[in-house]
C-alpha cells in the first residue's frame, strides 16, 4: 500500500504526463527525425523523470528539465546511430564493391534540412522556432549558455536558409511543428 505522498506524487506525475507527454515526443521527433523512435524516446525520459521525480517535482522548471533529458537522450540515439553507420561503412569499404555517385535527394524537407545541421545548432533551431522557447528556456533545457543559444540559433538559421534557399525559414518550421508532418513529403 502506498502512503498519501507517494500517491500524491503519482498523482502529480500523472498530470505532468499526461501534459507534457506529446510535447516531449514532438521535440524527439523534431531532434532525430524518426517518428517511430520519437515515442520511445519521450516515454524512455518520462520514466527517468519518474525515477527521479521527488527531485524533479520541487524543481523550479520541470518542463525545462524534461526538455533536457530528451535532448539527451536523443543525442545519445544520434551518437549510436552515427556510430553504427561507421561500422557499417567500413565493413562496405573494404568490398571492392564501390558507388560512384552520391546518392543525393530531389527534394529536401525542413527534416531533411534539420538533420543536416549538428545536434546543438539543430536543437536550439527547434526549440526556439518550433516550439517557441525563449532563449532562457531554451538555454536551460539543453543545459548551455543564453549566448550559446543566441550563437547557434543564428547560424543554424542561416545554414537551413541556404539549404532550403529560403527567407521564410522559422514560418516553414513552425508550420511543420504544427503540422505534426516533420519526415513526410508532399
Amino acid at each position: 500500500m502506498g502512503t498519501a505522498v507517494d500517491d500524491a506524487a503519482a498523482a502529480e506525475f500523472h498530470a505532468f504526463f499526461e501534459a507534457h507527454y506529446a510535447e516531449l515526443a514532438r521535440l524527439a521527433h523534431m531532434l532525430t527525425g524518426e517518428a517511430d523512435a520519437a515515442d520511445d524516446l519521450a516515454a524512455d525520459a518520462l520514466l527517468a523523470l519518474w525515477h527521479r521525480w521527488d527531485r524533479v517535482r520541487v524543481a523550479e522548471y520541470p518542463v525545462a528539465y524534461a526538455r533536457g533529458v530528451v535532448s539527451n537522450m536523443a543525442r545519445s540515439r544520434i551518437r549510436s546511430a552515427v556510430r553504427e553507420r561507421r561500422r557499417i561503412t567500413l565493413f562496405w569499404s573494404n568490398r571492392s564493391e564501390s558507388v560512384d555517385e552520391p546518392d543525393i535527394p530531389g527534394i529536401v524537407d525542413v527534416q531533411d534540412a534539420l538533420r543536416q545541421l549538428p545536434f546543438r545548432k539543430r536543437a536550439c533551431v527547434v526549440l526556439r522556432h518550433g516550439f517557441d522557447l525563449s532563449e532562457r528556456d531554451t538555454a536551460q533545457a539543453l543545459g548551455i549558455s543564453v549566448g550559446t543559444v543566441k550563437s547557434q540559433t543564428f547560424k543554424g538559421m542561416a545554414e537551413l536558409g541556404r539549404i532550403l534557399g529560403t527567407e521564410e525559414t522559422p514560418v516553414r518550421i513552425r508550420a511543420a511543428m504544427a503540422t505534426g508532418r516533420t519526415g513526410g513529403r508532399n
